[in-house]
């Protein structure tokens, strides 16, 4: 079996060769060549030039047997294409332009012509699927609409999503507006994507976690089904909630092929108490490839040990690759793979 189709059958928790997939949550910010381009050019440069972006995308795969590309791109890309630009701070984090503070500032959002504005990424797709082939998965992704709109309320690096909660509680027809225009721009994002090829989407509900249990469907749940829903049929999905596995039942609910999970979940457990037509990706700590050979390989070992037999796991990262990861541990990670299969 290519690599793609060992992924697309661990989508449907079909038999595979028992060859593990990997793939990598993000793009390489801990190789050298990336921080040689980024000497040259900023982040939103690198995201709007399809050249630049496939360029990084393919950065991991020329060093490590990975199964997947993730396209080199960022979730604030709508809402600037709603007409609210960003841009990375000098002592770091994220800026937005403005802070959407006012109904007058939603109303001036606007969600038309996505396909035009966003142009540069189905662009990317195509040269990397081009560069690629048909035997290694392509990955598009966006952010939920909740995780959004929390960049969009904070005017950059998330904190207490105060404006953003305040307006859920106090002014529901506002949050509704808001919420309504983010989403209308992710499923016209999602759909050019998946017509330049992907072979999968992962939405990212990164703020999720700052969402009180009662009300996780009204704040994030519900909008990210109705991205699902509008998405062609059985089409996979991966949902990242950052801090919300518990709300297992619920993720699940909102037509996800599979759920990514942190490494704070007990991975086997958690597969074995899903239905039949769901899978999972994850989980192992990032930090580990920022540690010693050693601990890569064992820890990794662990973690096919725990899974071996579960049909429907995508081995991964339970969150981001981190800038101090090493690239030699990465190897050693690939390796642990590769050798454990055989």
């Amino acid at each position: 079996m290519t690599s793609r189709e060992r992924f697309l059958a661990s989508i449907r928790r079909e038999p595979t060769d028992q060859t593990p997939v990997w793939v990598m949550r993000q793009a390489g910010r801990y190789l050298p060549e990336y921080r040689a381009l980024k000497e040259q050019y900023s982040f939103t440069e690198m995201v709007k030039s399809p050249e630049l972006a496939t360029e990084v995308t393919l950065q991991p795969l020329k060093r490590f047997p990975l199964d997947a590309a993730i396209i080199f791109s960022d979730i604030l890309i709508i809402p600037e294409a709603l007409g609210q630009p960003y841009h990375f701070r000098e002592g770091g984090g994220i800026g937005m332009d403005f802070i959407i503070d006012s109904v007058d500032k939603i109303n001036a959002l606007d969600a038309s012509d996505i396909e035009e504005k966003l142009a540069y990424l189905p662009a990317a797709l195509r040269m990397t699927r081009s560069a690629i082939g048909e035997d290694k998965t392509l990955l598009g992704f966006g952010g939920s609409p909740w995780t959004l709109a929390a960049y969009m309320t904070e005017g950059g690096s998330l904190k207490d999503l105060a404006a953003l909660k305040t307006l859920y509680y106090s002014e529901p027809a506002t949050f509704e507006l808001l919420m309504e225009k983010i989403t209308s721009a992710v499923i016209d994002l999602f759909k050019m994507e998946i017509e330049a090829g992907v072979d999968a989407l992962q939405i990212f509900d990164s703020a999720g976690a700052f969402c009180p249990s009662s009300h996780y469907e009204g704040m994030s749940l519900k909008w990210i089904k109705r991205i699902i829903d509008a998405l062609p049929a059985d089409f996979p999905i991966i949902i990242f909630a950052k801090g919300m596995a518990h709300q297992r039942d619920a993720l699940v609910g909102t037509g996800a092929s599979v759920l990514s999970i942190d490494w704070t979940i007990d991975l086997p457990s958690y597969y074995d108490a899903l239905p039949d037509n769901v899978s999972v990706q994850g989980n192992l700590d990032p930090l580990i490839l920022s540690s010693t050979p050693d601990v890569v390989r064992r820890e990794t070992t662990r973690l096919l040990q725990g899974m071996q037999g579960r049909h429907g796991h995508i081995l991964n990262l339970g969150h981001g690759i981190l800038p101090s990861a090493k690239p030699e541990n990465m190897q050693v990670l690939c390796d642990t793979i590769a050798e454990f299969a055989s």
